[in-house]
């Protein structure tokens, strides 16, 4: 994109400062205007240099000057040294064994220095080994007018912005001070109801806009942070919730639920339903006898059976006959189709094989479509029921066409234009964040026919999160693990307690058990990437724990960059225990099944998120065996460690999602920006009633009016990707 021609003419944007825009995606004055502080630099605690006294415990700002490195005249210590400069004077600054803190410091560059003022016989007044923080505005900014000339910036705080290559905080503070000082910007128009911004005092978009990047205290920073935050909610609530009510006016099959059969089904099973197992899935079939498609998420730890509940409400679906829309009636013959769809070809066979299982006494037919080939179960030519054939892309096309495969399991593939079900009564996303919202719905929506559509995963999701972005959903939580399981051992291991971990690990090994090794990388990174060297890769690490450790154990690897045939060849031999140790990127946290791996080593733990750590570690809870999960971390700060013991203590994976959200901060969860949510809507979630009232507002205005017809120029701004700003 380039950059508008009002950004571009009004400011006199260099190549450098375009670049830099476009890097932090700025492309118009609405994108300026709505790149807001990161923080706030605190004033209330500067001192000005002029009032300071000896012994006095001080902050200051200003610019640094006459930088250099020396030894002292009597005791030959290496020091460092400085002036400091602000509006009212200037004043000395020492560093004793540091010198090379004067440096690594700029010639003229602004800081904030805190320390204890002290009379010196040579300088005067001098502040010795202070600690300092670089700036990017200066005092004198504080008192730029705003508007008129009589209107000053409060001592409250100064914007501070995240900078990127050839643009400053400051720069980017006086280009918008230039754009709010615009008679123009006076005119801008709000887009959200009157009656919402006044039930919950929320201010107008102006005001917003000048209190969050030019607050005269505090409270200003925090409602207009409030108002944006509540914004973005509600503007994706908005969305979602056209989303649902446009999904919910297509024709879908009305179902009747064979409450026997199901019951019959389940009985089947080796175990004992949970009841959160059990009341999920009577809520799910009381959603598909509606005469609406149903839209429901199923959020569960990894081993909490959501995939036998997927397998319940398939075979309810697939007990229904199809509906005849010509002669209005249902026919006598045939069955409705259920696309199950997953992430990996990995866990889209585990699928397969699994549902072979649940399936293989009922005589109906399962497909599997993958990238790498196509099967199909039972085998015609096969001499035992349980086997299944590779069978041509085009044959099963053919049969899922004709109606011949009840139940067709795949990748993305499923989602091509070549695929057509005859009559598909339900769509299944597994791990659903990891598809985009148009892939989803290219499966889910076919030819003015919408399928009941339910989506799993096992990634824990913050409540507020779930409701946010999957807003065209309703929930369902599964919060209870199967009889029999237990609780994996979790352990901190510190470098120096290695060894110990290792011949714990050994000992499961004699016993026949597997285990998993976890790296942040793939491959040893360039020599001049000095932080990234810290990181295990996969590469070295199975060499040496080949050579030093597991000498005489199978040890495999496997990570994304390897093919698909290649993965699914490691994979099978980590199944058949071909392969003891597999050492592998996180690529094994979904999709990945094998009972008797009981243990997992998790490599630099500290790079990684609470809730992913949870899901590594769900790899080891696949059976009833004692499992033991270990931390290899390099954790330094208390905050970490804190961190890394809550996956030892947490009672789930929702637990953990919850406290990984408080604790990490903004667009952390899972370890990355996954949800294409800013950081100012990432905080908002943490504040459920937030969450809550922007839901319900959108929620009324669509259920009241679904195209927003009353209320124009906020119709006209959520069409617009970027939320356009109008003026008169």
């Amino acid at each position: 994109m380039k950059l508008d021609d009002k950004l571009e003419s009004q400011f006199r944007i260099n190549e450098i400062q375009r670049n830099a825009l476009s890097h932090i995606g700025v492309f118009t004055v609405r994108d300026l205007l709505y790149y807001f502080p990161a923080r706030y630099g605190d004033m209330s605690e500067i001192r000005s240099i002029n009032t300071l006294k000896d012994g006095e415990d001080v902050t200051i700002l200003g610019v640094l000057t006459d930088l250099k490195t020396k030894k002292s005249f009597k005791s030959k210590i290496p020091m460092g040294e400085a002036k400091i400069t602000d509006l009212s004077g200037s004043i000395h600054i020492v560093w004793f064994h540091q010198p090379y803190l004067a440096k690594m410091m700029k010639e003229g560059s602004t800081v904030r220095v805190t320390g204890k003022v002290k009379e010196n016989s040579t300088y005067g007044l001098t502040l010795t080994n202070p600690e300092m923080t670089p700036e990017d505005v200066l005092p004198i900014d504080l008192h730029d007018s705003l508007f008129s000339g009589n209107e000053k910036i409060s001592q409250y705080g100064y914007p501070i912005y995240r900078e990127t290559k050839g643009i400053t905080s400051k720069w980017i503070y006086h280009t918008i001070k230039k754009i709010l000082i615009d008679s123009e910007i006076k005119n801008t128009l709000e887009y959200i109801p009157s009656e919402i911004l006044e039930k919950y005092k929320l201010p107008s978009l102006l005001t917003a806009l000048i209190w969050i990047h030019m607050p005269e205290k505090k409270e200003h920073a925090e409602i207009a942070r409030k108002r944006f935050a509540f914004e973005e909610v509600f503007f994706i609530q908005l969305a979602r919730w056209q989303e649902r009510k446009a999904y919910e006016s297509l024709f879908s099959y009305r179902l009747t639920v064979p409450e026997k059969d199901v019951a019959d089904f389940i009985s089947r099973f080796p175990f004992t339903p949970t009841k959160s197992q059990t009341n999920t899935i009577e809520t799910i079939l009381k959603d598909v006898e509606m005469d609406k498609p149903m839209s429901r998420l199923v959020e569960g730890d990894v081993g909490s059976g959501k995939t036998f509940i997927a397998a319940t409400v398939s075979y309810a679906v697939i007990k229904n006959r199809p509906f005849d829309k010509k002669l209005n009636k249902i026919q006598t013959f045939g069955s409705l189709q259920v696309a199950y769809m997953a992430p990996t070809e990995v866990l889209a066979t585990q699928l397969f094989e699994n549902f072979i299982t649940y399936f293989k006494h009922t005589g109906i037919s399962i497909g599997l479509m993958t990238g790498s080939g196509c099967r199909k179960f039972p085998s015609k030519v096969a001499s035992s029921t349980e086997d299944w054939t590779n069978i041509s892309k085009s044959q099963l096309l053919k049969w899922v066409k004709g109606g011949e495969i009840p139940i067709l399991i795949g990748t993305h593939a499923l989602i091509s234009k070549s695929v057509d079900f005859k009559d598909l009564g339900l769509v299944i996303i597994d791990e659903q964040h990891r598809f985009g919202t148009n892939q989803r719905m290219k499966l889910a929506k076919k030819d003015g026919h919408a399928p009941h559509y339910l989506s799993m995963t096992a990634t824990p999701i913050p409540r507020t999160l779930a409701l946010t972005i999957y807003g065209d959903l309703d929930l369902s939580i599964i919060d209870e693990m199967p009889a029999g399981r237990k609780k994996v051992i979790t352990n901190i291991i510190p470098e120096n307690k290695r060894q110990v971990a290792y011949d714990e690990i050994k000992k499961e090994l004699e016993n026949g058990r597997q285990l998993y090794v976890i790296c942040p990388r793939i491959d040893e990174p360039d020599p001049d990437q000095e932080k990234a060297i810290l990181a295990k890769s996969v590469l070295s690490e199975a060499k040496r724990l080949q050579k030093d450790i597991f000498p005489k154990y199978r040890i495999g690897v496997m990570h994304s960059k390897m093919t698909k045939q290649k993965k699914e060849e490691v994979m099978e031999e980590f199944v058949n225990h071909e392969i003891d140790i597999l050492v592998s990127t996180s690529v094994i946290e979904v999709g990945v099944s094998v009972a008797n791996a009981t243990m997992i080593i998790i490599e630099g733990a500290e790079r990684f998120g609470l809730a992913q750590l949870h899901q590594l570690r769900g790899r080891v809870i696949r059976s009833n065996h004692q499992s033991y999960c270990y931390l290899f971390a390099d954790a330094k700060s208390e905050k970490t460690i804190e961190r890394l013991k809550a996956l030892t203590k947490a009672a789930n994976g929702f637990e953990l999602a919850e406290l990984d959200l408080a604790q990490r901060g903004a667009g952390l969860l899972g370890g990355d920006k996954q949800w294409g949510v800013t950081d100012l809507g990432m905080e908002a979630i943490k504040n459920i009633k937030l969450v809550e009232a922007a839901r319900t507002e959108a929620h009324t205005l669509v259920d009241e009016d679904t195209t927003l017809s009353k209320y124009p120029l906020l119709s006209q701004t959520l069409a617009s990707k970027n939320f356009t700003l109008h003026f008169e």
